[in-house]
This record gives structure tokens, C-alpha cells and sequence, in this order.
């Protein structure tokens, strides 16, 4: 069930209504049933996926619970019997228990993961191998891969190492951490939540509040417009240029990259202020995911700011732990003894950068462009950190320079193109098609026939252009806007013409959206990959 389809509109309708007429202490109970009914949809089989997840992630996470309780009065009933450095001792020994039992809970889950997304990619590359030597290889399997389980795999085995930092209290409810796992709304791209933060939400009960309701609905109105008058309306053109990308080389890359940065922040922004939305409008708060990325001045701050949730998972679940693990450590202390402290700590933020952004890479998906795209980013990042002392200087050489607005604009826009440039590799699919294609931008082949009328034969017509752009240029004032206060907090004092602008908003999504007869719905880039 698409997001973009009548058949979810009707289920939102129908669940909104349940939910807010369900007795308060039941309501969870309707979300749940409603995320498994949404669920369902994608196949009943996929729900065998989701059901392990949550019944392993229970079991795992109450014997860690219970590990810990053990522990913890054991150590009350021996205290004055033992010595500080006994009870210590016997903390690491318990400590490394239930370690082992998180992870079960980690090779169960992840495996599962690997197994359904990687066993094509390992034995595709096995098959390579095998084929230099003469053999014949193996035949690459099909196997399901259910809707979301990135997400929630993600998702839950960041509940189970919180449990297991006891940052979090588990779960006693199955039913309720059934739901956790299972929300709806971010199944399909997120955002990937922490159970600190949501899980009390999703159970707590919510009385129907007005201005919640209305500010939920705007933000679904609101993403509906970026993914059917923007994201969707440009896609034709990107298709036209990837089927023959030889065809368009050149300058055309330059304008794919250009096309595919707008496509997809309007795509993957779009379904997470629908995801957002929908949430808000029951009363629970999601983490936002996006903070103005396009705007950044740099590699670095563009991931702070694009797809938030995942970069900060990333980074708390596998950039900080291999940083501290024993390898690193020793490593640390030698280097520090040869090179210095700076040089060892740097190289091991660079060797763990490297094996964050591979995972990250592989995550996006099971792929070699996926594993280049992360690295080149790992690798801008680091050469942009080395660079550090160099841009001071310069900063510090030409202060009025560097402070200008002009600058700031020029930095952004810079940004903008590098990170277009790197994901092109998620367009062309091919990494050696890919960098063939982005020599030929040098050679500026191409550019007097998009000058001349060349973009109109990519499948858009003038007025459909006019469409991209006029929506484009409101999608940035209002986050401009947005940027300096609530524009929806500003509007909810003016009824009158809050109601005007929504009421024009739908018209335009009626009116402009891509979709209806003869038109192939487009599910959202993220939900169709994980």
C-alpha cells in the first residue's frame, strides 16, 4: 500500500477515525492492529519477518534485563564482603554475559538482514571470482525482501544495545513492543527512532487536540505536494536520460545530477513530513530527519543535516563503539608513542570513518556504486578535516572575503554539486559508466543543444519545467520561512487564510500532481530499496 495510493488515503482516513474513537487505554491497540493491517499489505509472508524480530528482540532484551538484575543483587548482597577491585572484576564478567546474549539478539537479526539483501550481491561477486579461473559459478538466487526491514531491523537492534547500555528499560509488553517496531508511518523510510524517545509515545493514550490534528494534516498536505507536483513530475526526464546515458553525456550529467538532487529531496523529504504528519496529527512526535541540507557549507554539515536519524545511528552504534574497541585502543597507544597523539587519535576516527561509511554504503544498498558512493563520501570528509589548517589560513588571510554572503552562497552551492556529483553513482547504477560520464562533463558535450531546446526532449514540456520550478521556488521560501519561526504556528492565528493556502495547496496537488489514468505510481526511492 503506496503512500501516493487512494486505497492509503482511504486506510488514514479510516485508522484516524478508530484511533481518536477508541477508548483512550486502547488506542495503542488500534495503532497496533492498524501497522499490522498496513503491513499485511506488502504480504502476508513479510510479516513472518517483522513477528521474529519482535519476539526475538523481547526475549533478548529481557534476559539481559534479567542478567542485569541477577548482577545487580548479587553485588548488593556481597558488598560488604567483596573488595572494590572484586566488585569490578565481577561487573566486567557479568558485563561480557550479557554481551554475548545481545549478541545473539545482533547476528539473529542482522543475519536475517544479510541473508535476504546480500545473498545476491556475495554470490554475484563469488560468481565473478569463479568465472576468472574458468568455473561455472552458482545460480543467483530470488529471495523476498520484505518491506522496511532495514528500518525496523535497525530500528530494533538499537532498542536491544540500549537495553544492553541500560539506557532504556525494556519492554515488559510484547504487544507494545510489537508496536514499536511496527509503526506504520516510518516502516516505509523511516525516520529510524530510538525507543527512549518514542516508545512511551506510541501507548500513551492522546485525546483529540485540534490544532494537532490541523498542524499533522498541513504536514501531510505539505509532502503529498513535494513528491507529486516536484518529485514525480521531474522523474520523467531522469528516466529519458538514464535509459541511454551514453546518449546524454556531457552537460546532460551535469543536469541529471542537477535533476536527481531536486527529485529526490523532494521524494524523500516529502514522505517524511507525510510520516511526520501522520504521527503529529495522533499526537506523537517523530525526530525530524532533514535540517536544510542543500544549505550546508560543507561535506560534514550536509550529513548533519540530511537524513539525520540514520547518520546519528551510524555514529552511536558503529562509529563510537569500534573507536573504543581493544584493536583501536592498542592501536592508539602505539601510534601515540611513534607519532604522536594527534596522529593516533585521527587515525583511528579515519579507520573507523572508513568502516562506518562502507557499512553505510552497503546499507543503502547491495551494490558496488552503494559501497563506492560511501566511501568517496568518507573519503571527502577526511581530506576536507586534513585541509582544516589550510582553510584558516585562508579564512584568516581574507576575514571580509570568507564572511560574505556571497562566499557563504558560494560554499553552499559547491556542496550542493560535489554531493550531486558522488550521488550519481546511485543513478548509474555502473561505477566505471559513472566516471566515464562524469569525465565527459569536462568536455561541456552537450550544452548548446540544452540551450537551444534540449531539455525540452527529455519528456517534459515547457509548462511542465514552469511546474518544477514554481514549485521548487515555494518549497524554498517556506523553508526559508520555516528556518525563522513556525510558519504553521504563524498561520494558526489567521483561520482565514491558513485554510486559503491549504485549500491552494490541494488544488495544486490536484491539479499539477503526477498520478491518475495512464500514469505509473511512483513509490518513494527509500521504500522501494529497504
Amino acid at each position: 500500500m503506496q503512500f501516493t495510493s487512494y486505497s492509503f488515503i482511504a486506510f488514514l482516513a479510516i485508522l484516524f477515525a478508530a484511533y481518536f474513537l477508541s477508548p483512550k487505554r486502547w488506542q495503542w491497540v488500534t495503532l497496533l492492529v492498524g501497522s499490522y493491517v498496513f503491513y499485511a499489505f506488502a504480504g502476508l509472508d513479510c510479516l513472518v519477518f517483522i513477528l521474529f524480530t519482535t519476539l526475538s528482540s523481547y526475549v533478548i532484551s529481557r534476559l539481559m534485563e534479567s542478567a542485569l538484575k541477577r548482577e545487580n543483587d548479587y553485588v548488593a548482597a556481597n558488598r560488604d564482603a567483596m573488595s572494590k577491585e572484586e566488585r569490578k572484576a565481577y561487573r566486567a564478567r557479568a558485563k561480557k554475559k550479557r554481551f554475548h546474549i545481545l549478541l545473539w539478539g545482533l547476528v539473529l537479526n542482522f543475519g536475517i538482514l544479510a541473508v535476504l539483501k546480500y545473498t545476491g550481491f556475495a554470490v554475484y561477486n563469488i560468481n565473478s571470482v569463479v568465472s576468472l579461473f574458468g568455473g561455472k559459478g552458482f545460480s543467483i538466487p530470488s529471495l523476498l525482501l520484505p518491506m522496511g526491514i532495514s528500518f525496523y531491523t535497525f530500528q530494533t537492534m538499537g532498542y536491544l544495545i540500549d537495553v544492553y547500555r541500560a539506557k532504556v528499560t525494556p519492554e515488559r509488553n510484547i504487544a507494545k513492543l510489537a508496536l514499536f517496531v511496527s509503526f506504520f508511518p516510518q516502516l516505509v523510510q523511516g525516520p529510524i527512532s530510538r525507543f527512549g524517545d518514542l516508545g512511551a509515545q506510541l501507548t500513551a493514550p492522546h485525546k483529540f487536540n485540534g490544532k494537532t490534528f490541523t498542524f499533522g494534516l498541513q504536514r501531510i498536505l505539505w509532502g503529498y505536494f513535494k513528491k507529486l507536483v516536484i518529485a514525480d513530475r521531474v522523474l520523467t526526464a531522469m528516466t529519458t536520460m538514464l535509459d541511454d546515458p551514453a546518449g546524454y553525456d556531457g552537460a546532460y550529467v551535469l543536469l541529471l545530477i542537477i535533476v536527481y538532487s531536486i527529485q529526490i529531496y523532494a521524494d524523500f523529504t516529502g514522505g517524511i513530513d507525510i510520516t511526520i504528519g501522520i504521527a503529529e496529527a495522533m499526537g506523537i512526535k517523530l525526530t525530524e530527519n532533514f535540517d536544510h541540507p542543500f544549505s550546508s557549507k560543507s561535506t560534514k554539515e550536509y550529513w548533519r543535516r540530511w537524513h539525520i536519524t540514520m547518520g546519528s545511528w551510524f555514529r552511536d552504534y558503529i562509529f563510537m563503539p569500534i573507536s573504543v574497541t581493544r584493536p583501536m585502543m592498542k592501536l592508539n597507544k602505539a601510534m601515540a608513542g611513534k607519532f604522536g597523539r594527534v596522529a593516533a587519535s585521527k587515525t583511528v576516527a579515519y579507520i573507523a570513518s572508513g568502516v562506518t561509511w562502507f557499512v553505510t554504503g552497503l546499507w543503502h544498498g547491495a551494490a558496488w556504486n552503494f559501497i563506492v558512493w560511501g566511501m568517496l563520501n568518507c573519503l571527502v570528509i577526511i581530506v576536507s578535516e586534513a585541509l582544516e589548517p589550510a582553510y584558516k589560513k585562508f579564512h584568516d588571510r581574507f576575514p571580509k572575503l570568507t564572511a560574505s554572503a556571497v562566499y557563504g552562497k558560494f560554499m553552499s552551492v559547491r556542496t550542493f554539486l560535489l554531493m550531486g556529483v558522488i550521488r550519481s553513482l546511485d543513478c548509474y547504477g555502473d561505477v566505471g559508466l559513472t566516471f566515464r560520464l562524469w569525465g565527459s562533463m569536462l568536455t561541456f558535450k552537450g550544452f548548446g543543444a540544452i540551450v537551444t531546446g534540449g531539455i525540452f526532449d527529455l519528456g517534459l514540456t515547457a509548462a511542465d519545467w514552469l511546474i518544477v520550478l514554481c514549485g521548487i521556488a515555494v518549497v524554498y521560501f517556506v523553508s526559508r520561512a520555516s528556518a525563522r519561526a513556525s510558519v504553521r504556528e504563524r498561520l494558526y492565528d489567521r483561520p482565514i487564510m491558513s485554510a486559503a493556502l491549504c485549500g491552494l495547496m490541494f488544488i495544486a496537488i490536484i491539479m499539477l500532481g503526477a498520478y491518475g489514468f495512464g500514469y505509473d505510481a511512483s513509490g518513494f526511492i527509500y521504500g522501494d530499496r529497504f
